[in-house]
């Protein structure tokens, strides 16, 4: 394998890998909101395990995007080094965005979660707070399938 596919394949583990993470992280923020909410309102874990999920969409994104470059690499018989670069910038770029995307929203869901926990009827309100984060992630998804596709 030469450098140049090392180069892509690295870019690709880093979309993967950094998008996972910070869902990993955003969930786990929104779960532990969770639990402390559950001690003063155990009838609406429902709402607060569907606000809590919200952060693992960037982990989604991450696997989506790996997917759709990984498929498009394996066809490629060369690669040349502007198109590796181009992967590998798009999937750190897409892997650091996803990363605290997924966090922030984690933050903005877990402070829903709270209050939703303290008598205030704001899950409605924390939906529509938690989609913002969640359009750079979409922004950068997009940015990365663009560069994938441009390929070949």
């Amino acid at each position: 394998m030469n450098l140049e596919f090392i180069l892509a394949y690295s870019g690709l583990a880093c979309m993967l890998t950094l998008s996972g993470v910070g869902s990993a992280i955003g969930v786990s923020i929104g779960g532990k909101a969770t639990l402390g909410a559950l001690k003063k309102k155990p009838e609406a874990f429902g709402n607060f395990m569907l606000l809590s999920a919200l952060p693992g969409s960037q982990g989604l994104y991450g696997f989506t995007a790996f997917f759709i470059a990984n498929s498009n690499l394996s066809i490629l018989s060369t690669l040349s080094m502007p198109q590796a670069a181009a992967l590998m910038a798009s999937g750190i770029a897409l892997g650091v965005v996803c990363l605290f995307s997924a966090v922030q929203q984690g933050q903005v869901v877990a402070h829903g979660i709270e209050g939703m926990a303290s008598g205030h009827d704001v899950f409605g309100n924390t939906m529509v707070l938690a989609v913002f984060p969640e359009l750079y992630a979409i922004v950068a998804f997009v940015a990365a399938f663009l560069v994938s596709s441009s390929l070949g």
